[in-house]
């Protein structure tokens, strides 16, 4: 297995940018890979097996799904600086809280006719139409906050943050930075994108500072790849990473599963059981492009059925 990374997101993703700053963060070269913003993705379906979410993580024939995994696996590549700062236990609980409850409050504030105007400024009325009806059916289970009670929500948000940073700290839990701070940090960077909106942020300037802060660190050494030589990547890998399936978590390995997450972008992946602890999924399947591969989740969030045989 390489350390070879290989992000494949696009540009407005707030998750992806996440993602981006964490690379940035850890100082780590990585090659990008820019996938379309609406399915079908028929290039990254050949290496997921239909996952949806953005972005996804690719290290040879090892791909990685969701941020809350792809960060961990960043941290076992590049432990220092770390995410998880020992002083900080309730740093990955904010950062959950932040992609979940924060996310579904800010997005939805954010895309007010004004802030998607600027958001999507340039896009083809056509392709809008497109790209709304993808979101429709992408994030049918999500949970939604009208923008009108979003707007509040957010102030009393931000205002509990600013009362985090106003001893002088510089970040969300001391001075250094820790997962927590790119979570609520992508987004805030996402209400700041719709800028007729973003001045709901200007009455805490302790929150805007530490948002500077976060945005300045960058986004790491970025070299670009395209997705069909991502794909060769995959078919003349060797080996993957070590997988083993834990006994007493409720399945076995080597049998038919499809995995999925739970709240949105719910598309099954199937696949063989050949990974399972209590933090990750792996599931193994073969695409005629992209070969055998590993597809791994994170245990939170995402479930598993097992299929008949």
């Amino acid at each position: 297995m390489s350390d070879t990374l290989i992000l494949h997101h696009y540009a407005g993703s707030p998750f992806a940018e996440k993602t981006r700053m964490v690379l940035g963060y850890k100082g780590l070269a990585w090659q990008s890979v820019t996938i379309p913003t609406v399915m079908p993705k028929p290039d990254l379906t050949a290496l997921t097996g239909g996952y949806r979410k953005t972005p996804v993580l690719q290290i040879d024939a090892d791909i990685y799904c969701d941020t809350a995994l792809i960060v961990r696996v960043l941290e076992r590549l590049q432990p220092e600086p770390t995410l998880f700062p020992a002083d900080a236990p309730l740093a990955p609980m904010l950062a959950q809280w932040a992609d979940s409850t924060l996310f579904w409050t800010a997005v939805p504030f954010s895309l007010q006719p004004a802030g998607a105007a600027a958001i999507f400024a340039g896009v083809p009325e056509e392709q809008m139409k497109v790209f709304g009806a993808d979101r429709a059916t992408f994030s049918a289970g999500a949970p939604r906050v009208r923008p009108v009670d979003g707007g509040v929500q957010l102030c009393g948000y931000f205002a509990q943050l600013e009362a985090q940073l106003s001893d002088g700290r510089t970040h969300l839990f001391g001075d250094r930075a820790s997962i927590a701070d790119f979570s609520v940090a992508h987004c805030l960077w996402f209400i700041r994108r719709a800028a007729p909106l973003a001045g709901i942020l200007e009455p805490y300037a302790k929150l805007s500072s530490w948002l500077d802060r976060v945005l300045a660190i960058g986004h790491g050494h970025k070299t670009k790849l395209d997705s069909a030589q991502a794909i060769d990547v995959a078919a003349s890998a060797k080996g993957h990473a070590e997988a083993t399936v834990k006994p007493g978590l409720g399945y076995q390995g080597g049998v038919p599963v499809s995995v999925n997450a739970f709240d949105y972008g719910t598309d099954p992946v199937a696949g063989t059981l050949v990974g399972l602890t209590e933090d990750e999924i792996v599931v193994e399947r073969v695409d005629e492009r992209a070969g055998l591969v590993h597809v791994h989740f994170p245990r939170i969030g995402f479930q598993i059925k097992q299929e008949k045989t």
